[in-house]
């Protein structure tokens, strides 16, 4: 009669997962991964997906990441960081989409410093406003 002493109950939807917080990670994760790729560019992190042979069976296997880098260098050779959510940029300011960086090497103490400001919750409005679905076009 041990299992008398406790309260059952429904367990609630979605109990201690904050979106904000999941998105802050992601974006951090990613951060990282970009600061990882500066450092050595045939960086490739080791992933476990489920893959399904012919016969439909799955398994488990190792595969590598294809990470892509978020700068472009123009033919100056200035550096321009876009700081991805998903398949959207984030759009810092109205029409802006990119951080001018300047020389390659100032590149890993920007990435840096976003992952700080990440942290920090700056980059909460921006991250909201990239994840809400899609509004209704108005006619």
């Amino acid at each position: 009669m041990i299992l008398k002493t406790l309260t059952f109950t429904e367990a609630p939807a979605n109990a201690g997962r904050d979106p904000v917080l999941a998105r802050r990670q992601k974006l951090v994760d990613r951060l990282e991964e970009q600061i990882n790729l500066v450092k050595n560019p045939n960086f490739a992190p080791k992933v476990k997906r489920w893959i399904a042979d012919e016969a439909g069976n799955r398994k488990l296997t190792e595969t590598t990441k294809r990470v892509t880098p978020w700068w472009v260098t123009d033919q100056k050779g200035e550096v321009y960081l876009s700081v991805k959510s998903g398949l959207k940029r984030l759009e810092f300011e109205k029409g802006k989409t990119a951080i001018k960086v300047g020389a390659s090497s100032k590149l890993q103490s920007v990435l840096q410093t976003l992952v700080e400001a990440t942290k920090s919750g700056e980059l909460d409005a921006l991250l909201t406003a990239s994840s809400t679905p899609f509004a209704s076009k108005k006619k």
